[in-house]
């Protein structure tokens, strides 16, 4: 009988391979063997409800039987092309048909591919350089993304902060940078630089961060007045806040949005989506060539990442899809609330249901240097004692699915009491 390998000896070997000897994402310790509806098993056995469900595309959970069958029906047909398929333009007709921007779509494989290529669309539009981004917001690994995500040392704004090396100092003199839900600021800003700037970029719900009532709108308005195009980056927030995602949700439209994550039903998939009169500079017989966005990528439309995004979005138009993961999500925030208001701790559980966070802090949270502000520490115990009570999810966030069940709920509620036990413990000393 082969050997298993403890997640130990799998972590040695990934060191010899693999730089920090992981794939960059999460804790290079933890190797995740497999999964089923709300759980998740390591290498070593271990056993967890997933709170994670893979940094979000997993809505349904794991190895849901529908989406698994329309898989296993496709793979004996072809598993990429780099071709047109019915089951790609399929996904993108239901997908114009959810979300309120959407007129025409593009396909990459990753959320920050589409938000690269969106910026990108958006100068070719335009004509101009600028973009706009919120301190903090995450917009994938480009250059221009890689821009005050996770600065240590704010500086003063628009002062963008490279946070990678080998990005040319010329990208940030393109790059201004906004607190986020500062309304004042934004417009100041803006009737500064407004006539240079090709786009606002914004996660509508900023990491966990909700916009202040009348935000977006803002945005939506000021993006008007200067000639803007206005994008939500929803590689998160789409198919998850509703079906039409946080543009629903919040009733506010964009230009453009980026998709991922939940469209790809666990594969990787992602989308450009917006107004027709934008998305034609993907066209060179539309627009010219000068004018036309060079675009194209191996697995862009893979059908086997379309059927089963077309599959999972299907069981999530279903009645009560929605109402059972906010119901789940409020759930989870009664039990964090209930277990953390024993302590002394400051505390807040910021976002909506379908994602949140607890953040150790007593001043409202509005924007990223509130949540940098807070009791890291607390938030380390905090997770860590998750963790060891049988409960997989990231520091930042945390995401609920629709496989959740009664068992989960009660593995979940014992393992953040054990929480609220130790944040007392440390409260009073």
């Amino acid at each position: 009988m082969e050997k298993i390998l403890t997640q130990a000896e799998w972590a040695a070997r990934a060191q010899e391979v693999l730089p920090a000897g992981g794939f960059g994402n999460f804790d290079p310790s933890v190797f995740i063997s497999h999964g089923k509806g709300a759980r998740v098993w390591d290498q070593d056995g271990n056993e967890f409800v997933d709170l994670l469900i893979g940094s979000g595309p997993m809505l349904l959970g794991h190895g849901n039987e529908e989406v698994q069958e329309a898989i296993f029906e496709q793979i004996p047909k072809g598993m990429t092309f780099f071709a047109n398929n019915t089951a790609g333009v399929e996904l993108a007709e239901e997908i114009c048909r959810a979300v309120p921007c959407a007129q025409q779509l593009r396909y990459v494989s990753s959320g920050g591919e589409a938000d690269m290529y969106a910026l990108r669309l958006a100068r070719a539009f335009t004509g101009r350089d600028k973009i706009v981004k919120f301190e903090g917001g995450y917009h994938g690994m480009s250059a221009e993304a890689q821009m005050s995500l996770a600065p240590t040392h704010p500086s003063n704004f628009p002062q963008a902060i490279p946070d990678s090396a080998g990005i040319p100092e010329s990208v940030s003199a393109e790059m201004l940078i906004a607190p986020f839900n500062d309304f004042a600021y934004i417009r100041s800003l803006l009737s500064e630089y407004g006539s240079d700037v090709a786009a606002i970029i914004v996660e509508p719900l900023q990491r966990i961060i909700p916009p202040l009532p009348g935000f977006l709108q803002l945005l939506r308005d000021e993006a008007d007045k200067y000639g803007i195009v206005l994008i939500f980056d929803e590689v998160v927030t789409g198919f998850r806040f509703a079906y039409g995602g946080a543009q629903e949700h919040y009733g506010v439209t964009p230009d453009l949005c980026t998709l991922g994550k939940v469209i790809g039903g666990g594969f990787p998939l992602a989308a450009v989506v917006g107004k027709a009169d934008i998305m034609a500079h993907f066209d060179a017989k539309v627009v010219g060539r000068d004018k036309w966005l060079m675009q194209l990528g191996t697995l862009s439309g893979n059908p086997v990442a379309s059927v089963a995004g077309l599959k999972t979005l299907e069981i999530l138009r279903r009645d009560g899809s929605y109402e059972k993961l906010n119901q789940n999500g409020r759930m989870l925030m009664a039990m964090a609330d209930r277990a953390m208001s024993k302590s002394d701790l400051p505390y807040q559980i910021v976002g909506e249901p379908s994602l949140f966070e607890v953040v150790f802090t007593d001043p409202p949270v509005r924007s990223y240097r509130d949540v940098l502000n807070a009791d890291t520490k607390a938030s380390t115990r905090y997770n860590a004692a998750l963790r060891r009570g049988g409960v997989f999810k990231s520091s930042g966030k945390t995401y609920p699915s629709l496989a959740l069940e009664e068992a989960d709920f009660g593995t979940i509620e014992n393992a953040i009491s054990m929480a609220g036990t130790l944040a007392l413990e440390y409260s009073k000393n």
